[in-house]
């Protein structure tokens, strides 16, 4: 099984430069990506379809980073997408979506609900119908689940083997859900999505080995972000704890640095090679 990491979505918030950190993951039922990031829609009319909450997070709006693009230049079109699965719903996390129509997209029912049916006046602003507007093939997960590693439950991905696991994790948003891909070899990669915005919060570290530093403004962005600000010090506790398990690897959407260190990781680049990206 051969992972992509990509950038689908540069954003600057209270001068921090962000990632939109997806997936793409090569399988024998086609290619399945972790969120999309922004789309090809998005990024050509930004105003209208990501509406004043655009402004806070500043995207970059960049063709070049979206996913459709970057999984042609691996040799890949979109009918080779088969699943989307999303960590949530929020815009920066489901533009792409459009861009790969016949894909089956999974999430919670939590999620969906929150976005599609009963969002109040402050989910609206982080949620955008435009980016559904095309109707996309949804496969939803609810009920008791399944006990996974002292967690109470998880849902295997349907139409996916046994390798693909959803993870709910509500905090961020009332449907937000982690998701976990054994990569074989005995290694887990587990995608936190924006239940972890930085690093240290999980005692992730850099290429080197070093413990990533905190960032103060980041953690304070990640308490406005939430619906349910006090999950969210539960969850950093529980992939905490999970990243002290030999064979876990955790990443998460935003934090810059997560991304550098694989990135820099898989290129071949010594630690004196040059550090990944750090707080301005």
């Amino acid at each position: 099984m051969r992972v992509h990491h990509l950038n689908c979505g540069t954003m600057n918030v209270q001068g921090i430069p962000l990632v939109t950190h997806i997936l793409v993951v090569e399988t024998d039922q086609g290619l399945v990506l972790v969120d999309t990031g922004f789309g090809t829609a998005d990024v050509a009319d930004p105003a209208g379809r990501l509406g004043p909450l655009r402004l806070l997070l500043n995207p970059a709006c960049s063709p070049a980073e979206t996913a459709i693009t970057q999984i042609r230049s691996l040799g890949y079109t979109a009918d080779d997408v088969r699943h989307i699965v999303l960590t949530h719903m929020d815009f920066d996390h489901i533009g792409g979506l459009p861009d790969f129509p016949g894909a089956v997209v999974h999430t919670t029912a939590a999620e969906q609900q929150a976005a599609m049916i009963t969002s109040d006046e402050v989910e609206k602003q982080r949620y955008r119908p435009v980016q559904w507007a095309h109707r996309p093939i949804m496969s939803l997960y609810e009920g008791p689940g399944e006990p996974w590693r002292g967690f109470t439950g998880a849902y295997q991905v349907n139409g996916l083997d046994d390798r693909f696991a959803l993870i709910p994790m509500p905090g961020h948003t009332r449907g937000h859900a982690a998701v976990a891909i054994d990569v074989g070899d005995g290694r887990l990669l587990l995608h936190a999505g924006d239940a972890l915005f930085d690093g240290s919060s999980a005692n992730l570290t850099d290429h080197t080995g070093r413990p990533l530093e905190l960032w103060p403004e980041f953690r304070q962005f990640e308490q406005q972000a939430a619906i349910d600000p006090g999950a969210i010090a539960a969850n950093h506790r529980r992939l905490a704890q999970l990243n002290t398990e030999p064979g876990v690897e955790i990443v998460c959407s935003h934090d810059p640095r997560v991304l550098a260190a694989i990135t820099t990781l898989r290129s071949g680049l010594s630690a004196e090679s040059g550090d990944p990206l750090t707080r301005p």
